[in-house]
């Protein structure tokens, strides 16, 4: 019996939608030869992650492991495949493989994070491949939202492994490669030995709907429009901004790209080539000088984003631009869970300024770029593996799309993130679990999830901070009465006293209580000052707000 095997282990992605980062390996126990598929970024909210810019994939375990790397490979360019890639090369320093699309996207992110973006290489589709150590991987075209997305196919002495990446169905979508069943098929036809397939979409029962139906919809809204138009889509589905602005140009309106994501998206898939007759575009400085009825802002911030152009326009003016009553405001996207409290804050503020905001409930006007039930059916069939390991979705996803292999007769089985995989034999099986986590980028700085900074932040937050000073002279005595400093507190209390008097007064009265022993012990000392802080605090207005204390010795 061989003594290799074929490991599969997500560090993200796998019981979450987002921040996907996908580890293969081959070789002996340990030995393995390694490959990383993604590494990508989720994004925070004020709820949880308070403060924090971006959330990223706890990759300990692969550094540990870095000289055993060969490559990494980016399926395609969403943030949530792509975004961390520049900010943890340092750490793997390994070559970056990705279509023309991709590669371009790669290497701004890296040229601004100061890594050389000479290190990102392009690859052609299947059929040609590349060699890393004992894998030979090709990108095989797959139609989603963005262009160039590529499954993986993957070789090695074990068999072969389908990553599918991120995919739907669509024999037109309008830009970047159909969906072509005859390839897959010719792929399946050396056998798979395992499918790692996207879930995102495993509950919708009827089959995905092709890019190529929005136009004639959104072309019609545009013509029957009054006033000023503007959409919003994500930057990245450059088939849907082609098919805003030339609805727009249809319409007779001027279009104008708002948003640094916007344009970078649509520059680097015209530099690549994927885009071509893309209509011409104004500056926001020259849309003032065209009748309102005549423009079209195609804007970023459709899931609500707080920075984006869209958040900006709903609170008032973004570039010198406006809405007013009678415009209209159309978001050609789906809301991503987690993302409806900020999507409802804009459409009540247009709503407050009389625009009218058309959504995708309709489904008139968005397409998934997922694939549906059925669609996930047809490339079960059509690739016949021996075994399913669903990815990219949550758990509930995962769950779903396994029990369906299952019911084809598919050995499946529900992998989350930290789980290795040996995809060896007839059946997956855990060999191992890797502990994983997060890693919060916060500034200029990353540390982990666990490491408190976070915590501490929404401690604050919930309850408010003192900051309590005291001063002692050369004798170990009270120099003066201590003070305090509050944020984020009511001045009065129940007393109806002002909050910070109160405190200090209380805080006084144990310094003129406290034992020699104590006031020469700093530790001692600053836990009965917060502990007297909090406890006053918690009297007069019901909480207990973390306190800080600073105490200042005069030698």
């Amino acid at each position: 019996m061989s003594s290799e095997r074929l490991i599969y282990l997500p560090l993200g992605g796998a019981g979450e939608i987002g921040m996907n980062a996908y580890v293969y390996g081959y070789g002996p126990k340990d030995k393995e030869r390694l490959v990383l598929v993604d590494l990508g970024v989720t994004f925070p909210d004020m709820d949880t992650t308070p403060g924090v810019d971006l959330i990223m994939p706890d990759i300990t375990w692969l550094k540990q492991r870095a000289d055993r790397l060969e490559g990494i490979f980016i399926t395609h360019g969403h943030e949530d495949h792509i975004g961390a890639i520049a900010h943890m090369y340092g750490h793997l320093n390994v070559p970056v493989y990705a279509r023309a699309f991709t590669a371009n996207l790669a290497r701004r992110k890296m040229e601004e994070a100061g890594h050389d973006p000479a290190n990102v290489h392009t690859v052609q589709a299947w059929p040609e491949v590349t060699r890393l150590g004992p894998f030979t991987i090709g990108v095989a075209p797959m139609s989603h939202s963005i262009p160039e997305s590529g499954g993986l196919v993957i070789d090695s002495p074990a068999g072969r492994v389908v990553h599918t990446g991120d995919f739907k169905l669509d024999a037109n979508p309008l830009v970047g490669e159909p969906f072509d069943p005859g390839m897959w098929a010719q792929i399946a036809g050396d056998g798979v030995q395992a499918l790692v397939c996207d879930s995102t979409n495993v509950f919708s029962q009827h089959p995905g709907r092709s890019e190529s139906e929005l136009p004639e919809e959104i072309t019609k809204l545009f013509a029957e429009a009054k006033g000023l138009v503007a959409a919003t889509t994500f930057a990245s589905n450059v088939a849907r901004v082609k098919t805003l602005a030339v609805a727009a140009e249809k319409a007779g309106r001027s279009v104008v790209l708002l948003g640094r994501a916007m344009r970078r998206m649509i520059e680097a898939a015209v530099e690549t080539g994927v885009l071509t007759e893309f209509p011409k575009t104004i500056s926001p400085e020259d849309a003032a000088n065209v009748p309102r009825d005549n423009l079209m802002l195609i804007t970023t911030g459709s899931q609500g984003e707080r920075r984006a152009a869209s958040a900006q326009l709903a609170r008032g003016k973004y570039r010198g631009l406006e809405l007013k009553e009678g415009d209209l405001f159309l978001f050609s996207s789906k809301t991503i869970p987690g993302n409806e409290k900020g999507v409802i804050r804009i459409i009540n503020q247009f709503s407050e300024m009389g625009v009218d905001v058309v959504d995708d409930s309709s489904g008139l006007y968005h397409v998934s770029g997922h694939a549906n039930r059925p669609d996930l059916e047809e490339v079960h069939r059509l690739l016949k593996p021996k075994m399913l390991i669903p990815m990219h979705g949550e758990h509930r996803h995962l769950r779903q799309h396994a029990r369906l292999g299952e019911e084809k007769g598919i050995a499946s089985a529900v992998v989350v993130n930290g789980m290795m995989m040996d995809l060896t034999g007839d059946v997956p099986k855990v060999t191992e679990w890797i502990e994983t986590g997060r890693t919060y980028l916060d500034g200029t700085v990353k540390y982990g999830a666990m490491d408190g900074v976070v915590r501490d932040r929404i401690r604050m937050a919930l309850n408010g901070h003192v900051l309590v000073t005291v001063i002692l002279d050369e004798e170990d005595e009270p120099l003066g009465e201590p003070w305090c400093d509050v944020k984020g507190l009511p001045e009065t209390g129940t007393s109806n006293a002002a909050l910070v008097e109160v405190m200090e007064e209380d805080l006084n009265q144990f310094l003129m209580r406290a034992g020699a022993k104590t006031l020469r012990d700093d530790d001692k000392l600053e836990q009965e000052l917060r502990r007297i802080a909090r406890q006053s605090a918690f009297s007069e207005i019901g909480k207990k707000p973390e306190v800080t204390v600073v105490v200042s010795r005069m030698r």
